[in-house]
């Protein structure tokens, strides 16, 4: 019996790598990690001129990660697996320039050099324009949002 339970527990738990200063010393592997990620279904990203695609894009991958409580370092090769065409390339310089300069691959990393491509300072402040300019009229905000 003590076999029996000792071989359950064993097989429970190969999904699950060692991890030391882990609190409970487990964490997801990565393959499985990857499954969870693509459950959402996240989108590619392959750029454009427009800015507000590209800010949809990271506030979906944001809500995923959300969702999933990935590490930092987790979200980064993720994120970037759902980069095509000119955005892979951006990428790849980006990753040259940061193995070159020893940049840990941080979320807060990756969203500043995405930042200072997809959302310039002239992008940034016409959005804060935008914002500002914003009245709420007489309508509701459930009559506005149908």
């Amino acid at each position: 019996m003590t076999d029996l339970l000792a071989h359950v527990v064993q097989h429970q738990g190969q999904h699950l790598v060692q991890q030391p200063g882990n609190p409970g010393n487990l964490v997801e592997g990565e393959d499985q990690a990857l499954e969870r990620f693509q459950k959402f279904s996240p989108p590619k990203f392959l750029a454009g001129p427009d800015p507000d695609v590209a800010e949809r894009w990271l506030e979906k991958m944001i809500s995923i990660f959300s969702a999933l409580h990935y590490s930092e370092e987790r979200q980064v090769p993720f994120v970037v697996f759902q980069l095509e065409g000119a955005v892979r390339s951006w990428w790849n310089v980006i990753r040259m320039k940061w193995e070159r300069e020893q940049t840990p691959r941080t979320w807060v990393n990756f969203m500043r050099e995405f930042n200072v491509k997809y959302f310039p300072p002239l992008v940034q402040e016409k959005k804060e324009d935008e914002f500002i300019r914003l009245r709420q009229g007489n309508q509701t905000v459930a009559e506005y949002e149908s």
